[in-house]
């Protein structure tokens, strides 16, 4: 650990995946409707960049079976993001109440449920 004036944690998630989808130019405009950046598209993959400068990769490829996907997404209004995503077309489930967070799930082109929770970060990210 370094003293740092920087409140923000001293270490974040770089990259997560690949992560295969069937079909990646419908994954791929779909993640983007959800607020995602995309940063790089090299052969049979996009690069998504999230908030903190993680980078979300799709992959094109069988991903066999699929269900929960291995990863959540979180957003600062859960109501709104709810409400953007349906009225763009995406899948979503409707927002349940938890002890921890409220979500919804969220299911891609490829048939993965993602599920997408309100935020409760504690201070700079």
């Amino acid at each position: 650990m370094t003293d740092s004036p920087d409140p923000r944690p001293a270490v974040w998630l770089g990259h997560l995946g690949p992560h295969l989808v069937p079909d990646l130019a419908a994954a791929a405009a779909a993640y983007e409707q959800t607020g995602m950046r995309v940063v790089a598209r090299p052969e049979g993959r996009v690069h998504f960049e999230l908030r903190g400068g993680t980078h979300l990769i799709l992959q094109e490829g069988d991903p066999g079976e699929t269900g929960t996907a291995p990863f959540d997404l979180m957003v600062d209004d859960l109501d709104a993001a709810h409400g953007a995503w349906a009225a763009a077309g995406l899948h979503v489930s409707e927002i349940q109440h938890g002890a921890n967070h409220d979500s919804f799930a969220w299911t891609d082109p490829g048939g993965w449920k993602v599920m997408v929770h309100s935020s409760h970060v504690v201070g700079p990210v």
